[in-house]
C-alpha cells in the first residue's frame, strides 16, 4: 500500500557526499554535518551517522503524531518524551534496520499510554513509511 499525500506542503532537500564517511547539508544550510560510521561498525564514531538521523527524525515525527492522537483522547501529551532506538545490522546480502519506540506520557497509566502510542503509530508518517518493511515496536509508559 502506498500512502501518497494529496498535497505536498513542504519538501526537505539535502545533499550528501561521501556516504557514511561523508558530509550532509540541507538546502537551507541549517543542517550541515559530517557523517561517520559508528565504532561498532568499524568507523571512528566521531560524527553523526544515518541511524542517529533516522532516530531523531522518526522520534520527532512520532511525538507530533502522539500529541495529535492524545489531544483527540483528551490527554495533554506536551510533557511526553519519546525514546527511540534504531538498530542496524546484516540482513541477507545487505543490511537492515529496526526501531524500538518508548513514549512516556505524564498523567496517564501504562494501559492508556500504550493505547495512545499504538494510535500514534497508525498516523505517524514515519510509521506508515516503515510499515511492513522495518520491524517497529512501540511501548507506552504512564508517568
Amino acid at each position: 500500500m502506498t500512502n501518497t499525500p494529496t498535497k505536498i506542503v513542504y519538501t526537505a532537500k539535502a545533499t550528501v557526499t561521501g556516504g557514511r564517511a561523508g558530509h550532509a547539508k540541507s538546502e537551507d544550510g541549517i543542517l550541515d554535518l559530517d557523517l561517520t560510521a559508528p565504532k561498532e561498525t568499524g568507523g571512528p564514531g566521531t560524527g553523526t551517522n544515518p541511524e542517529q538521523l533516522f532516530a531523531v527524525g522518526y522520534g520527532a515525527c512520532f511525538q507530533g503524531a502522539l500529541g495529535l492522537v492524545a489531544k483527540k483522547h483528551g490527554v495533554d501529551a506536551s510533557g511526553s518524551t519519546v525514546d527511540i532506538a534504531v538498530g542496524f545490522g546484516p540482513e541477507g546480502d545487505s543490511f537492515a534496520i529496526t526501531a524500538d519506540i518508548t513514549a512516556t506520557i505524564p498523567g496517564v497509566d501504562d494501559a492508556k499510554a500504550q493505547e495512545l502510542v499504538e494510535a500514534a503509530h497508525q498516523v505517524c508518517p514515519y510509521s506508515k513509511a516503515t510499515r511492513g518493511n522495518v520491524p517497529v515496536t512501540v511501548t507506552g509508559k504512564g508517568a
